[in-house]
């Protein structure tokens, strides 16, 4: 039995120990990914020096933004080869004929113009360039492979997933090594006839998850040969050096965005907002674009530099901005629109918490629900409401169908079960799915089966296994503060809280409110690792204890009076069979 009562200090990250590195003096420099980033850094040095037979395109999972594709082309630029040839043609129009010959400089029309170019989203004649008539002159205009030709070009999948024909006729030129002019419409065919041209370009893609599956269903052969790697999101901090690489990042970042310098008392603010936003204690976003943002929210606040309180003005500004829609939902549990009982204890009835995101806003929220079980004799078949009603998804019938096998294996017995009962959200009028309030649900069954009432001052989370292990979830902070408030509105008794997984404590980092309650005393939290530990802290029983009662022992209770009843339900003719029964 593992029952953890936490203490304030495990509530946020452990800054205390990182005093020394955030006294430390970092230098503004321009922003190098090579200090976080060594398998790209490794990866793009490999792919610009390999072998001319090698694939010209390369993989990088990331996302496809300007921030990102600008931060790979500086780190392609520091690491090609140096070109000493020209790369590229020379265009001629006489009397309407196109003749073309090898550029001898690099002021040639069709010379490339830089080694190394990028893209967010681009058209067909940015990409391919174009031929232009007004009045009775012609022009060729060259595109980004043109002015890329000899280099690297690097561009967005999303962009050549939304416009099939680019990636076609790219693939095309890049592999041929040859581009074929054409005309961007293909109803009208080119007024004068262009010879091509030689092509030496490599291609660098990146793009999501999702982007890069669309390609790889597109082309299968093609990705099998290519250099693969990612943009690594988080930093993990194993040791204290990670803490210095990660600010001497974050120097990095406000000297390519051109924002203030950070003084040392923002470190331990910035770590509790970037864990927000990893979710885990010992992982720190590397994300550019997130980081400038932060930076950029307290800029200012900043006088000059960017301080603890100048983050805190910040985001007490942005929560401010952000928190009508969370406003309207505590709203409707204080009136009563919502029903969420914390106070007394209720049979088969218990706070669930879950996450809301609504479609368009930025915060997602954390909010409790009231989960309930009725139970009655029948045949051991336990309903779940929202998957009857068409409301509950794949993986929450998943975690139903766990929390029955689970109590099927506790309660194991030769004879059928006696009892079904109904699970139900209530007040839940949109979809329902995940299985992190399966923990809470299988506490419900369980007090409506032994008639034990649950604490309604204590909500509950978590996900469970077969065998009743608890396991991790998601959301975790949100969920917690969401209880916090409710509970907190209508004030807190110094007996509330929310049991969660001991695999989450890892990934808390919850608000100054919340800390100083649970330091104080008025709040708790429970970090258990199996299905067993919640009960108890529910009801004030023991799960299972032969010398008294407990949770168990009342369920079997139950079943044994049940069957006793059967047998004195015999039918008439056969009644006489209890007298023996009696002896």
């Amino acid at each position: 039995m593992t029952i953890n009562q936490l203490e304030w200090q495990q509530l946020l990250p452990n800054t205390a120990a990182c005093t020394g590195q955030f006294e430390r003096e970092y230098r503004r420099e321009p922003l190098n990914i090579a200090i976080t980033q060594p398998r790209l850094q490794k990866s793009l040095h490999t792919f610009c020096h390999q072998h001319v037979t090698a694939s010209p395109f390369m993989l990088i999972k990331a996302v496809d933004s300007r921030a990102y594709l600008s931060l790979i082309h500086d780190t392609v630029k520091n690491i090609q080869p140096v070109r000493s040839e020209v790369f590229g043609s020379r265009y001629e129009i006489n009397n309407a004929v196109i003749s073309r010959v090898d550029a001898q400089s690099k002021s040639d029309n069709f010379a490339a113009t830089d080694d190394c170019l990028y893209e967010e989203w681009l058209e067909t004649e940015q990409l391919f360039g174009c031929l232009r008539k007004h009045n009775d002159s012609y022009t060729l205009e060259p595109g980004l492979i043109h002015k890329a030709n000899g280099g690297v070009l690097i561009l967005s999948v999303r962009t050549l997933l939304t416009q099939p024909h680019l990636w076609f006729r790219l693939k095309q030129a890049v592999i041929s090594k040859r581009f074929q002019w054409f005309s961007v419409d293909d109803s009208r065919p080119l007024p004068l006839s262009i010879p091509s041209m030689p092509l030496e370009l490599k291609v660098i893609l990146v793009g999501d998850r999702y982007g890069l599956g669309e390609l790889q269903e597109l082309e299968p052969e093609l990705i099998e040969q290519v250099i693969y790697t990612e943009f690594e999101t988080d930093l993990v901090v194993n040791q204290d050096e990670d803490i210095v690489t990660w600010c001497e990042y974050l120097n990095s970042v406000a000297f390519h965005y051109q924002l203030p310098s950070i003084d040392a008392s923002a470190y331990p603010s910035l770590i509790n907002i970037a864990v927000r936003k990893s979710g885990d204690q010992e992982k720190l976003p590397l994300c550019p674009q997130l980081l400038s943002h932060i930076l950029s929210d307290a800029t200012p606040f900043a006088m000059p530099a960017i301080t603890a309180q100048s983050l805190e003005q910040a985001e007490q500004e942005k929560l401010w901005r952000e928190s009508y829609l969370s406003e309207m939902v505590l709203d409707d549990i204080d009136l009563g629109q919502v029903r969420i009982e914390t106070e007394g204890f209720v049979i088969g009835q218990i706070n669930g918490l879950s996450v809301l995101e609504y479609p368009g806003h930025p915060r997602a929220m954390g909010e409790p629900s009231r989960i309930s079980c009725v139970v009655h004799l029948g045949d051991g078949e336990i309903t779940d409401v929202e998957r009857k009603s068409e409301l509950g998804g794949n993986l929450h019938a998943k975690g139903i169908m766990i929390m029955q096998a689970f109590i099927a294996a506790e309660l194991a017995s030769d004879q059928q079960f006696p009892f079904s009962g109904s699970i139900v959200f209530e007040q839940s009028y949109g979809e329902v799915d995940g299985d992190s309030a399966s923990l809470a649900g299988l506490c419900a069954l369980m007090s409506a089966l032994s008639q034990q009432p649950i604490n309604q001052q204590i909500a509950v989370t978590g996900s469970v296994d077969q065998f009743g292990n608890v396991q991790t979830i998601g959301g975790i902070n949100e969920k917690i503060e969401g209880f916090f408030d409710v509970c907190n509105s209508r004030e807190l008794t110094g007996s509330q809280g929310v049991i969660l997984p001991l695999t989450n404590i890892r990934h808390l980092c919850l608000k100054n409110e919340v800390v100083e309650a649970v330091k104080a005393g008025r709040f708790h939290l429970w970090a258990i690792d199996h299905a067993q530990d919640a009960l108890p802290l529910l009801t004030g029983l023991p799960y299972v204890d032969e010398n008294k009662p407990s949770i168990i022992g009342s369920i079997q209770e139950r079943i044994t009076q049940v069957a006793g009843n059967d047998r004195n339900r015999l039918p008439w003719a056969l009644r006489w069979l209890n007298w023996f029964n009696r002896g």
